[in-house]
């Protein structure tokens, strides 16, 4: 017989119950009367049994967020194997056992330390067991079981948005679709109603409303318009319980902007606009700007303008400003006030993108008038053409008229006109105007050759007030008469040969005339009367503006004649006829028997051995390679002279003379002798200088000796007297330099070379007595004294 251990768990799942922190093994009052026990196999779980009850053995429900001072009870476990006596301990694991769910291990009680909220977690997961106290062994299989907390209404609903933004198109539907607003509870859906929402509408009737289960809001008035009302503020209350008493609810705002539809047809302020335009205002300009407003805004406010009806439909035009929304009145034609000073205009504006839901409101157009007043203005002389053109034949007299051009005053005074020539234009004065009737007359010749176009311009001013002027160009032509005779296209020189036969063409000629044919040129060749009869040349006309020479003879000699001069006679077929006559120079060459010339230069036979013009060339490169050679040596000679002692042509006194050569060493003791100078008594007269040409004419002069101990500063001084008065003296100064150092110091020498025939060390304690420039190589002197003695 198979024998059976059970556990049995014993739990409250009624309402929570008060407790107090106090030790586990003090049992919280409050428990139920009746106690469910679980009775679980020994062996296995598939050998459960369990009394029949309406509850599950392994799921137990704790309420969330107890307010209890004391620790919320949860159940109690049990073992059959319990006799009461202590040897069993219970022990709990799983979710929060130890910490958020703890056992009495004695007596099985299972207590809920904090606070629970369903929200952070909903379900824990135990795991109990019985051991023998005293071998640790379990004398229960480890039974697993469930705490599932039960929900409280304690979250509100909380919206997915603070503030929700949108808009519709004014005028809506009631009942247009706006936004859906959502909010989220996190209480449990499957548990009452605490998360159920409800919606509804807290601020914004009776424009809109909000459907209380889906939270879409719609609109809820009739013909909502954007010009009266454009902004509108919603708040949507949300309500959790069903909307019932004692439910938890958050809000949002849901702001909702009605977008413009063309509703407004534009609207002229006032029926009757008023304009002034000067009658001299140019095409294109603006005479005044009109406005129709229009409430709506964007493009549902553009307007377009037109003129459909006046006098002065084909004078003015009107364009839109597409930043204002302006109509602007222009200027199509010129304006003349003693045409007509006064136009009147109808001006529609209409709106260019029209909404057909609204075409009952009426049309979305209007129309005003517009009354343009012209203002009389002074205006210049207008001319009776915009251009002139004129003809004159270039052997017109001077002074002869060519044309005339007009204007007069467009104003009702009709003030007098006087004319003129801008001689910008002008600038050699060929023409000339009556300054009365302005006919145009030529002052200076006309030459069609020389310039076929003249274009001037023609000044019309008022006599009253000469700033009003206009200009008018004036274009003449100058018509061709025959007055240049034809001449050769170019200059002919040719050859022929001296072997020739005759009746041999040697030339073909060509004419060319300055004047203008209608007809084409015609022109006619022939020699000249003077060479017809007697030239060993013969021309040929061949009626088609050129003409030919050929030979007479047979055979010509350039040692005899080398060069012919041909005159031909040259004539066009223009009245009057026109004619000259040209020259064709025909030099007499030497030819090959192909006719190819060889020579025309006769003497260049008498001298058949001359020289090739290569060989002159390369006699006339020797010789300036020769000339080169010369001059280049004559340069170096002049290098090499000497530069003369006298540098100087203009002062031959003031020279100094510098002498490079540095002597013959210490054996040369007569140039430049420094003992001479400290023993002015050892200079010998007889001895000659090495440094000067010796003086023959003269004898040197002698000189007082210097006394004994003489300055050598003296000695010089009293030297520089007597060069000068000594006649044997060349005719320039020569001044040498003996770095003279004076006299001599009060210190004596300082130098330290006689200091190493010096036994021992020197006193330096005279150096303080020499004053304060030697001060500080006292204090350094001694110093080291001072040193060497410590």
């Amino acid at each position: 017989m198979r024998t059976y251990h059970c556990f049995w768990l014993l739990f409250w799942a009624s309402q929570p119950h008060q407790s107090s922190l106090t030790p586990l093994s003090k049992r919280t009052s409050g428990f139920p009367g009746k106690e469910k026990v679980l009775v679980l196999s020994g062996n296995s779980r598939q050998d459960l049994h369990r009394s029949k009850r309406s509850w599950m053995w392994n799921q137990f429900f704790l309420l969330e967020e107890y307010t209890g001072t004391d620790y919320q009870y949860v159940g109690k476990l049990h073992s059959d194997q319990d006799k009461g006596d202590g040897s069993l301990k219970y022990i709990l694991s799983g979710d929060g056992a130890g910490d958020l769910f703890i056992i009495n291990e004695n007596t099985g009680d299972i207590q809920a330390t904090k606070r629970l909220d369903r929200e952070e977690k909903p379900v824990y997961i135990l795991r109990a067991q019985a051991i023998n106290r005293r071998t640790g062994r379990p004398v229960e299989p480890e039974s697993e079981f469930i705490i599932k907390i039960h929900d409280i209404n304690d979250n509100e609903p909380m919206f997915t948005k603070d503030v929700y933004n949108a808009s519709i198109p004014e005028m809506s539907d009631v009942g247009t679709f706006v936004v859906q607003v959502t909010a989220t509870d996190a209480d449990d859906p499957t548990y009452g109603n605490s998360a159920k929402v409800v919606y509804s509408i807290l601020q914004g009737q009776p424009y809109f409303s909000v459907e209380s289960e889906t939270g879409i809001i719609k609109t809820a008035l009739l013909n909502m318009d954007r010009e009266n009302r454009e902004q509108y503020q919603v708040v949507i209350q949300a309500k959790d319980m069903g909307g019932q008493m004692g439910g938890l609810s958050g809000t949002t705002t849901v702001n909702i902007t009605l977008t413009d539809v063309n509703d407004n047809p534009p609207r002229f302020p006032q029926s009757t606009y008023q304009f002034r335009a000067p009658e001299s205002m140019p095409l294109d300009s603006p005479i005044g700007r009109i406005k129709a407003n229009d409430a709506d805004v964007d493009e549902n406010a553009e307007i377009e303008y037109s003129i459909t009806e006046g006098d002065g439909y084909d004078m003015f035009g009107i364009t839109t400003d597409k930043d204002t929304q302006e109509g602007i009145i222009t200027v199509k034609k010129a304006l003349d006030f003693e045409s007509k000073n006064l136009y009147i205009l109808k001006v529609e504006a209409t709106n260019t993108h029209v909404d057909p839901r609204f075409l009952y409101l009426g049309p979305f157009k209007d129309s005003a008038t517009v009354r343009i007043q012209v203002e009389d203005v002074d205006e210049p002389p207008m001319f009776s053409r915009p251009a002139y053109i004129m003809e004159v034949k270039e052997d017109v007299p001077l002074n002869s008229v060519i044309g005339t051009v007009t204007a007069q005053d467009p104003d009702a005074a009709k003030n007098p006109v006087k004319y003129s020539v801008d001689r910008h234009t002008d600038m050699d004065r060929v023409f000339n105007i009556n300054s009365g009737n302005g006919s145009i007359f030529t002052s200076k010749p006309l030459d069609r050759e020389t310039l076929l176009w003249h274009n001037i311009t023609v000044i019309a001013a008022e006599i009253n007030n000469p700033k009003q002027s206009s200009r008018v160009p004036v274009f003449i032509k100058v018509l061709d008469v025959n007055d240049n005779a034809p001449e050769f296209a170019m200059f002919y020189e040719t050859f022929v040969c001296e072997n020739a036969k005759a009746e041999q063409l040697i030339q073909t000629l060509s004419a060319v005339d300055k004047d203008d044919s209608y007809n084409g040129h015609q022109f006619s060749f022939s020699l000249a009367p003077e060479a017809a009869s007697s030239s060993n040349f013969t021309l040929q006309d061949n009626r088609d503006n050129t003409a030919g020479i050929f030979t007479r003879k047979t055979r010509y000699n350039r040692h005899e004649t080398s060069t012919y001069f041909l005159p031909v006679v040259i004539s066009d077929n223009d009245y009057p006829i026109q004619s000259s006559t040209e020259t064709v120079t025909i030099r007499v060459c030497a030819c090959d028997h192909r006719g190819k010339m060889l020579s025309c230069n006769a003497e260049a036979l008498i001298h058949p051995t001359g020289l090739s013009t290569g060989a002159l060339i390369a006699i006339l490169l020797c010789i300036i390679i020769l000339l080169v050679t010369v001059v280049l040596f004559a340069a170096l000679r002049r290098q090499r002279k000497k530069e003369p002692l006298i540098i100087s042509k203009e002062d031959i006194r003031d020279n100094i003379v510098s002498y490079n050569d540095e002597g013959g060493g210490e054996e040369d003791t007569q140039a430049f002798d420094i003992g001479t100078l400290r023993n002015p008594e050892a200079i010998d007269d007889n001895k000659l200088r090495r440094d000067i040409v010796p003086e023959t004419l003269f004898m040197p002069r002698r000189t007082a000796t210097a006394r004994d101990n003489t300055d050598v500063r003296d000695f010089i001084n009293q030297r520089l007297k007597e060069n000068d008065t000594d006649p044997t003296a060349p005719p320039y100064d020569s001044l040498a330099t003996y770095a003279y150092e004076g006299n001599g110091s009060v210190a004596e020498s300082l130098s330290s070379l006689e200091s190493v025939t010096t036994d021992g060390d020197q006193d330096y304690d005279y150096l303080s007595d020499w004053g304060p420039r030697f001060k500080k190589l006292a204090d350094m002197y001694g110093s080291m004294d001072s040193d060497k003695d410590s």
